[in-house]
């Protein structure tokens, strides 16, 4: 296999179409129809030619052919609140990888191999996305994250609704988490769940929204819960000056605002590409929960 097929001269094509912001995703979308649908036996000499003449023309016409796969996966994910250019973005370098690591011997077609690296790179970025609001839980996040589906199919639960209190105890065992991540993690993976629906079967069934406790803090609980927010805050506060300047600035305007800045933005303002932002913001991310876990241990 040539050891000249380096995917990086690839993403840098400029006939790769690119997510400039949220508001051109149709215009994305529209101009990726253009790229054709390779037949099998296309694929498979344009696959031979990569993998043993290190030929990146081929490799482009393989990315380019499947951005659609690519994009279509992307947006099954926009309920998790994140730029969908960035996930589309993600959803891309998974496919350049798997265009990479391609093996022909498999017998089956790129689009079946390439939908898992797909899913993991958007994985991945979502995790990555998550895990400094829960600092103390990336583990069980990710563990739910990658499972909780999984143990709900096994169970039979198929819908999107709130799991019985004993449904989340028996999965919090079963993966050794917090009941609490469990209920957290099922919403974020469901979406919204309508409070007007009834818990009866009868039409006079009282609503869930009728069901639902009120979970005020009493004013102690307000001030503790306060203190422990400060008390993080300093942590990371404290963490994030132990990052270089660019580091800090992609952390907080990547990861720490409301609305978060698309690797594109951010690399304008930095003059450099949207690629090395998203290393750099990778980089950044592990020294800062290592820093993290570090002072909480302490």
């Amino acid at each position: 296999m040539s050891e000249n097929k380096n995917l990086v001269v690839v993403k840098q094509k400029p006939q790769l179409p690119m997510v400039i912001e949220e508001n051109g995703l149709y215009s994305y979308l529209d101009s990726i129809k253009r790229f054709p649908v390779l037949t099998e036996e296309e694929e498979k000499k344009l696959i031979y030619d990569f993998q043993t003449k290190g030929d990146l023309v081929s490799a482009q016409k393989l990315i380019t052919s499947h951005l659609r796969l690519a994009a279509k996966i992307a947006l099954t994910y926009r309920r998790y609140g994140l730029p969908m250019a960035d996930v589309i973005s993600e959803a891309n370098i998974g496919l350049m990888q798997a265009v990479k690591k391609f093996d022909m011997d498999k017998k089956v077609r790129l689009a079946t191999y390439a939908m898992w690296w797909i899913k993991a790179a958007i994985n991945d970025y979502i995790l990555r996305s998550w895990s400094l609001v829960k600092i103390g839980t990336v583990a069980a996040q990710k563990k739910l994250f990658y499972n909780l589906n999984r143990i709900k199919a096994r169970l039979g639960l198929y819908e999107n609704k709130e799991l019985e209190p004993k449904v989340v105890k028996q999965i919090a065992g079963e993966l050794m988490v917090e009941e609490e991540d469990v209920t957290e993690m099922n919403r974020r993976l469901g979406g919204d769940v309508s409070l007007n629906v009834t818990v009866g079967d009868d039409d006079d069934s009282a609503e869930k929204i009728d069901m639902v406790v009120d979970s005020r803090e009493n004013i102690e609980a307000k001030f503790a819960s306060r203190e422990e927010n400060r008390y993080k805050a300093k942590i990371l506060s404290n963490c994030l000056q132990r990052l270089d300047s660019r580091e800090q600035y992609i952390i907080k305007n990547r990861m720490l605002t409301d609305t978060p800045s698309t690797l594109e933005d951010v690399g304008a303002h930095l003059n450099i590409s949207r690629e090395r932002v998203r290393q750099i913001e990778k980089k950044a991310f592990d020294k800062l929960s290592a820093e993290v876990k570090k002072e909480m241990a302490a």
